[in-house]
Parts: C-alpha cells; sequence; structure tokens
C-alpha cells in the first residue's frame, strides 16, 4: 500500500519522455532498488499482521469481560487492519518492478486501501473516546447510538477514500509504469495531502486527550496507580505518534515542496514516500497487542471504580 502513496508527488515532477523502440521484445523488468526497504517492511508486516489479526478475530482473547459495544469495536479494529494488510500483497511485486495490473486494478486496489486505513484509525478513536467516557464518566452507550456509531465507522471510510479513487491514474510517459496520484493542478493535489494530514491529527489529538484524560483520572486515586497501566497507556500514544510522524512529515514537506515548486525537496520527498508509508503498517501489526490488553485492563479498572464508588455510598449512608 506505501506504492499508493509513494508517488502521489510524483505528478509535481517532470518526467523526461521514455526513448522505448518500437521494434523488437521489451526488455525484462529491471529491479527497482529504492523499493527494497519498503517490500522488507511490508512483507513482515503481512506475515505477522495477517496471522495475529485472523487469530484475534476467531479467539477473542480476554474479550469475555468487555461490554458488547467494546467487543465490537475490538473485532472491527481487527477487521480493518486484516483487510489493510490483505492489500499489502498486490503492492509488493510493483514497488520492485512497476505496476502491470491496469488501471482499473490501480483505482479498486488504492481504494481498498485506502477504506481500510481510515476505518482503522477512525475505530482507534471511538475506541480511545469510548475506554474514556466508560472509565472516566462511567457512561454507557444505548443500543440506538451503538448501532449509529458502527454504521458512521463502515461509512465514514467509503466516503474519506473517494479523493484516491478520483486521482489515481497511470501516467504512460515513464518507465517503470507506477499507480500515483496525478493532479489536474497543484491546488488540487495540496488540497488531498492537507486534507489527509488534518484528519489524522485531528484523530491522533483525540487519541491522545482520551488516554492522558484517562491516566491523569485512574491516577488520582491510589487504589488505581498501576504501573502496568502506565506503560500500556504510554506505549499506545508513543507507537502511534512513532509509526505516523514520519509520513506526515513527509506529506508537510511535500505540499511545500508543491507550493513553492521546489524539484529538489520534491524528489527527496518522492525516494522516502515508500519506506515512509510502509512505517504506518506497522500500526496495523501493534493495534491487535496493544488494544487487546489495554481493553482487559480498562475493564478492571472500570470494575473497581464501580466497587469504590459503590462503598463510598454505602459509608456515607451510614449511620
Amino acid at each position: 500500500a506505501s506504492v499508493s502513496q509513494s508517488s502521489t508527488l510524483s505528478a509535481s515532477v517532470s518526467m523526461e519522455p521514455s526513448n522505448l523502440s518500437s521494434s523488437g521484445p521489451l526488455p525484462p523488468p529491471s529491479l527497482q532498488s529504492k523499493g527494497v526497504v519498503p517490500v522488507v517492511v511490508m512483507s513482515f508486516c503481512c506475515i505477522v499482521g495477517v496471522s495475529g489479526n485472523i487469530a484475534v478475530i476467531l479467539l477473542k482473547p480476554n474479550w469475555h469481560h468487555l461490554s458488547s459495544l467494546s467487543r465490537t469495536l475490538m473485532l472491527n479494529l481487527a477487521v480493518s487492519d486484516l483487510l489493510c494488510l490483505l492489500t499489502l500483497s498486490p503492492w509488493i511485486y510493483p514497488l520492485l518492478y512497476g505496476w502491470k495490473f491496469g488501471l482499473a486494478a490501480c483505482k479498486i486496489l488504492t481504494y481498498l486501501v485506502y477504506c481500510s486505513i481510515h476505518g482503522s484509525k477512525l475505530t482507534v478513536t471511538v475506541l480511545s473516546v469510548q475506554r474514556y467516557l466508560t472509565v472516566v464518566h462511567q457512561r454507557r452507550f444505548p443500543q440506538v447510538k451503538k448501532r449509529a456509531m458502527l454504521a458512521l465507522l463502515w461509512m465514514a471510510p467509503l466516503i474519506l477514500a473517494v479523493p484516491a479513487l478520483v486521482v489515481r491514474q497511470l501516467p504512460t510517459n515513464q518507465q517503470p509504469i507506477v499507480c500515483q496520484s496525478k493532479y489536474t493542478s497543484t491546488t488540487q493535489g495540496v488540497v488531498v495531502l492537507l486534507a489527509e494530514t488534518v484528519f489524522d491529527l485531528c484523530s491522533f489529538a483525540l487519541v491522545v486527550f482520551s488516554y492522558v484524560r484517562l491516566h491523569r483520572t485512574v491516577n488520582q486515586a491510589a487504589f488505581f496507580n498501576n504501573p502496568q497501566t502506565t506503560r500500556l497507556i504510554t506505549s499506545i500514544i508513543v507507537s502511534y505518534f512513532v509509526v505516523w510522524t514520519p509520513y506526515h512529515v513527509i506529506n508537510i514537506l511535500g505540499v511545500a515542496a508543491m507550493c513553492l515548486n521546489n524539484k529538489i525537496l520534491l524528489k527527496f520527498c518522492k525516494d522516502t514516500w515508500d519506506i515512509a508509508k510502509a512505517l504506518t503498517f506497522v500500526n496495523s501489526c501493534l493495534n491487535r497487542l496493544l488494544y487487546a490488553f489495554t481493553s482487559n485492563k480498562m475493564c478492571v479498572l472500570c470494575q473497581k471504580k464501580e466497587e469504590v464508588q459503590s462503598q463510598s455510598l454505602q459509608t456515607t449512608q451510614s449511620p
């Protein structure tokens, strides 16, 4: 899936037409050395993440103490990550030898990649907010709101992924052919990149806010103070930040390069985009571990808080 964004900026870089001979057989595809590192990262994520998320979906570890909404969100996260990782396979070969599957496959596979990525990030955000409301405010969600939330989690990614479906093209003036975004203007490219960056930053801000507030509330009472909880919450925030920050830094640099028409900066962004995007798929491997463990922990904390509140109420009512 890294190739789905690896050439986002390449539409702004002028390409020299290829001087291929019209006679004789075409030469065998040459190996693109710059795609080796992303391929290694993506292959690792595909092997580890696919098997792990399938195990989570089938076994549902430590889910028996969770509420129905938490179980559904955890299942939705595992399914989104699984779909995201399954889309990696068709992109590994094009990273090394160029795109060979046609324009329709380019658009459809890119759309599926974006749907799964947006679905995963939205589920992480909703799961974080839901944990904060459940543990800190003892908020419960009625069945109607649960269904509306789940419907939104499936509909929103389908809408957010539409720009990727529209701008994907197969430029024929370069070899090897790459499935990339081709913008009609610099303004269109800047808007698409900034919209994606702003959406991700808002999601990250909600995740950080939810877990920081949850952590402060938990640590206010010595009864809840637990180093394991601190490590788990910190690992969620740090892993999310470390995995996605390189991608968004390149994204912002790309916007600056397009606005300034800086070809050197554009080339740097294009050369490093594959690696930055490949790193984001590590998050789909980590989600099943981080959120499976913290779900059980948050459930215990919620039960403890209810017990403490019940004991406190009984104490105030006793003579």
